[in-house]
This record gives C-alpha cells, structure tokens and sequence, in this order.
C-alpha cells in the first residue's frame, strides 16, 4: 500500500500568502488643499482689493445710451409729391434733393407778384414825370408874373405920359381911360399868376407824395415777390445736414402739408453717450475727466471719451408729470443726472449709432 505523500509548506513553489501594504499617514492631502484654499484667497483677495481702489477712483453705469443730432424733415408748404429721391439707410449730403412737391401753384404766385412789382415801378416813374410837371407850372407861373410886372412898369409910365398929355388936352379922355384900364388888368394877372405860382408848388409837393406813395408800394411787392419765389423754393426739400435717411414715410402722390413729419435725417459723425449717473457718484465728478466707453454691440472695444457737462436738473424734472413731493406719501428715491460725454477718438471701422446702450466709466480721481 503506497504511502501519500506530504508536502512541505516551506517548498511550495506557488505560495498565496498576501504581502504586507505600507498605509499612508492619515491627514497628508491635508497641506495641499490648504494651500489651494490660500493661493484662491490670496488671488481673490488680491482682485477684490484691486477692485475695490478701482471703484474708488472710478464711477461707473450702465444706464447709459449713445445720442445723436436726428433731424425731422418736415415741409413747409402743401401740395401733391412729384418724387421721392431717397430711400431708407441712404446717405445723402448737405443739399441733396429728398423729396420734390408739385410748385404749380406756388411758381403762379411768382408769375402774379412780377406783374405787380413791374405795375408798381411803373407808377413810380409817372410819379416822377408829375412832378416834373408840376415844376414846369410853377416856372410859367412865375414867368407871368415876371411879364405882369414888366407890363405893369411900361403901362404906369404910360399912364404917367397920358396924364401930362390929358391934362395939356392933347389926348382925348377915352385914351387915357383905356391905359388907366390896362393898368389894372395887368395888376389883376400878376395877382393870378401869384396864385398860380402858389397852386402848382403845392402840386409839386403833391406829386413829391406821389412818388414815395409809389416807391413804398414797389418795396411791398419786391417783398410778395420774394415771399412768393421763397414758397416756390420750398416745394424742393432739400437734406439740411450730411446723414442717413430713416423712417421714410413719403410717396409720390401722396398730398402733404405743412408740420407733417415725411423721414428722419440722422446726422452722421456728430454723436455723444448721455450717462444718467446716480446723484451719489456726481460728488468728485468734473467736466473734462476722462471716461472709459463700452458698447453693447462691440464688446471687446473700448472708446475713449470725456465728460463736456452736468446737467442742471435731474431726469424726472424734465418728465411730462414732474413729482411733487408735497403731495402723498413721500419715498426717498435716489435720482440720476444726465451726463453728456464726447468722443475724444473715433473708429471708422466700429460706428456709434444713436439709441446703442453703453456703460461708462468715469476717473474721478
């Protein structure tokens, strides 16, 4: 009978026996989450305290709109549309035709006030010619006088002779009547031809009126005639500014009259950033501090500017309904005061429309 073998643990080729695992210290991640945890609060401290100097020397919103000149075009004078030379979003110069109105009317009008004004000059120049003739009056007027009274000289010396003559009865007493008679006829005209005299430079003074009846009258139709060609000017509507057209609501043969708003004429290159700030941040605040502009619509630019002036009051006294805070009861509420800021640069490339938000910030100190 075969005897089993033993074997010898000691001489086992493959043995199970687990071998012994070295364990780590309890706490040794504890050091580096602390100096995690001190690095963040040193660099959160660091940005809270560059932070909190920056807010110190800055005042900042972000109530804050860009502005520009917006010119309504609006005509003066009524009338049917013959053209409309624009579009919308169109650039158009100074001087540029927008929109043009039938000038019919308005060119009849300058027709009429010409034939006034040519009628009225020449009333003036018969006005003229009156007097004229009226100083030719007064020369005859005094010419007989002149012939009166040399008449008059030759008949007293011959009313002189005629007595001597009658009295020696050389000449009958009917011959000496008669020059006695022609004495005093002659006497008589010079007393008309005075009156005459008198009678034609009061004409002269008459017809003098005349003529600055007559001149005054052209001045007023020289002034229907220019009022009547500035109506007829007014029927071409021309841009008052360089600009973009927006909101166009004109069309030809539409009929439009006076006060009736036709586009909108956006004045290009001439734009500014109203920052309504809260009355707290304007104690430091200044004309002329330099402002820091972000825009919505380009995020990662910054426009330079600076403040050009305060305004005198703030929004809500300007509101159609001002608050009355005698009235009621009364809740403090901090108010903001529009700020105009300029553009000291500008960039072509990124441009400032009216109405963009922005958030501004001012270096007050």
């Amino acid at each position: 009978m075969a005897t089993p073998l033993q074997h010898d643990p000691a001489v086992t080729p493959h043995s199970t026996a687990p071998e012994p695992v070295a364990e780590e210290p309890k706490g040794s991640k504890r050091p580096i989450i602390l100096v995690i945890l001190a690095l963040a609060l040193l660099v959160g401290g660091y940005f809270g305290w560059q932070r909190y100097q920056f807010s110190l020397a800055h005042e900042e919103t972000d109530d804050a709109q860009v502005e520009g000149d917006v010119y309504p075009i609006i005509p003066r004078v009524s009338g049917p549309v013959l053209d409309v030379k624009v579009a919308d979003n169109q650039r158009v110069k100074k001087g540029d035709v927008l929109v043009t109105v039938d000038a019919a009317d308005y060119q009849q009008r300058v027709n009429a006030a010409e034939a006034a004004l040519a009628a009225a000059r020449a009333n003036v120049v018969a006005a003229r010619a009156g007097v004229g003739t009226a100083q030719a009056n007064v020369s005859s007027a005094r010419a007989a006088i002149g012939v009166s009274a040399a008449t008059r000289a030759r008949l007293e010396k011959d009313l002189k002779r005629s007595k001597f003559l009658r009295q020696q009865d050389i000449i009958p007493q009917s011959e000496y009547d008669a020059v006695q008679a022609s004495l005093s006829s002659t006497s008589a005209q010079r007393a008309t031809a005075e009156q005459q005299v008198l009678v034609a430079q009061q004409q002269v003074a008459a017809a003098q009126q005349q003529i600055a009846v007559a001149e005054a009258v052209v001045k007023q139709r020289q002034a229907d005639l220019e009022n009547a060609q500035l109506q007829l000017s007014y029927a071409t509507i021309t841009a008052p500014v360089d600009g973009v057209v927006s909101r166009k609501n004109v069309q030809p043969g539409q009929n439009i009259g006076p006060g009736q708003q036709l586009m909108g004429l956006v004045a290009s290159g001439n734009t500014w950033v109203i920052a309504n700030f809260k009355e707290t941040q304007l104690e430091n605040m200044r004309v002329g501090q330099p402002v820091t502009i972000e825009v919505d619509a380009y995020p990662n630019e910054e426009f330079a500017g600076e403040v050009q002036s305060l305004s005198a009051a703030t929004g809500a006294r300007f509101a159609l309904l001002p608050p009355d805070n005698a009235s009621g009861n009364f809740v403090k509420v901090v108010q903001r005061i529009p700020i105009k800021i300029t553009l000291t640069k500008t960039d072509p490339e990124h441009p400032l429309r009216a109405g963009m938000s922005v958030r501004a910030i001012v270096k007050v100190k």
